[in-house]
């Protein structure tokens, strides 16, 4: 599902939380830690392209749904003039498997202002969803999978480490990370 012409932000604003923090693909004017209500981040998609195989699915970070839930990323301005081949290169990267949802979502960047941006939250109908996986599950996936785009954990790895650099703690994913590493230590022994 994406969102119609006449309702995406202008300026075109997109919400980070995964790989996009670290490997956003387009020009940015401007960005900023910002906070989203509503979602928080989970490895609750099956990846069968990017990160997995469909024979060997891995997961990757979606924004799932949850009353009372928060999630810390960072929001990018797309810079001017470059918001239509932006909004093209988005959708190929996210849609490529309509388990995401094209939404526009408000968002409190870290000096106070309100932006509307794009985002892109799971459809917990799709066959890929996976909500609810435990810990432990989530980090021998992530051991074990590679896909089109490497490794699963090499995922894990950036994400994490460009959270702690930004300032933002998310504790799953640090415990995901030395899980991880851990796993792949004995997997090569």
């Amino acid at each position: 599902m994406t969102v119609h012409d006449s309702d995406i932000p202008d300026p075109l604003w997109v919400f980070g939380y995964g790989s996009l923090i670290w490997n956003p693909g387009f020009d940015v004017a401007e960005q900023s830690v910002a906070r989203l209500t509503g979602y928080h981040r989970a490895f609750c998609m099956r990846s069968i392209h990017h990160r997995g195989t469909p024979e060997a699915p891995g997961l990757v970070l979606a924004l799932d749904q949850a009353a009372g839930a928060a999630c810390t990323g960072v929001a990018f301005r797309v810079a001017p003039g470059t918001e239509a081949t932006t909004l093209a290169e988005l959708r190929d990267r996210e849609l490529v498997s309509s388990a995401y949802l094209e939404t526009v979502q408000t968002l409190r960047l870290i000096d106070g202002r309100q932006v509307r941006a794009l985002a892109y939250v799971i459809d917990p109908e799709h066959v890929q969803y996976c909500g609810g996986l435990g810990l432990e599950e989530q980090a021998g996936i992530i051991a074990a999978a590679t896909g089109g785009r490497g490794p699963n954990d090499e995922y894990l790895i950036n994400t994490a480490s460009h959270l702690t650099e930004l300032g933002i703690a998310d504790a799953d994913l640090d415990w995901l990370v030395t899980r991880v590493c851990a796993l792949r230590a004995t997997s090569s022994e």
